[in-house]
C-alpha cells in the first residue's frame, strides 16, 4: 500500500452490519452456533449488493467492473456476486481451493496473487467483497495503479 496518483486507488466504500441476524450465529454453552442456510443466504445478498453499491457511489457500473475479488469463503457464494455483476468466471478470483478460507486474509491474498497472476492491469476498475461473523460486511471499489 502506498500512494497512488489522482486517478487511481479507492473510488468508494461500504461497511455494514445487521444486528438482527445475531440469532443466526450465537453462543451455545461453550460452542459457537451458526444458522448455516440463514447466513449463507445473507452472505449471497450482501455481497452481490454492496459489489453494485459501491460501483454505483463511484459513478460507474456493473459493466465498468474488471475484475471481482471476493472473500474467499464459499464457491457459490462467489459465484453468486459474480454473477450479480455479470463478469466471466475468469475475471473473479478464485483461491479458495488453493488456501481454503483464510478468513479476513483472504481477499489480499486472492489480490496479490491475481496481480502476480498478471490478471490485473494499470486502470482496472476492482471490486473487493467480503462478509464476517455478526452479519457485517463490506466492499471497496477501486482503480488499480500508481
Amino acid at each position: 500500500m502506498g500512494p497512488v496518483s489522482k486517478d487511481k486507488g479507492i473510488l468508494s466504500f461500504e461497511l455494514g452490519a445487521d444486528g438482527g441476524g445475531a440469532m443466526h450465529i450465537h453462543q451455545k454453552d461453550k460452542y459457537l452456533e451458526m444458522n448455516g442456510r440463514e447466513v449463507f443466504k445473507f452472505a449471497v445478498r450482501q455481497m452481490g449488493e454492496s459489489s453494485v453499491h459501491v460501483l454505483e457511489k463511484a459513478g460507474l457500473t456493473k459493466e465498468d467492473c474488471d475484475f471481482l475479488i471476493p472473500h474467499q469463503a464459499n464457491i457459490r457464494i462467489m459465484e453468486a456476486a459474480r454473477e450479480r455483476l455479470g463478469l466471466d468466471k475468469e475475471k473473479m478470483a478464485l483461491t479458495v481451493q488453493k488456501y481454503g478460507n483464510t478468513s479476513s486474509a483472504s481477499i489480499p491474498m486472492a489480490l496479490v496473487d491475481e496481480w502476480k497472476a498478471g490478471k490485473i492491469k494499470d486502470g482496472d476498475v476492482i471490486v473487493l467483497v467480503g462478509f464476517g461473523a455478526g452479519l457485517t460486511w463490506g466492499a471497496v471499489a477501486l482503480r488499480w495503479g500508481k
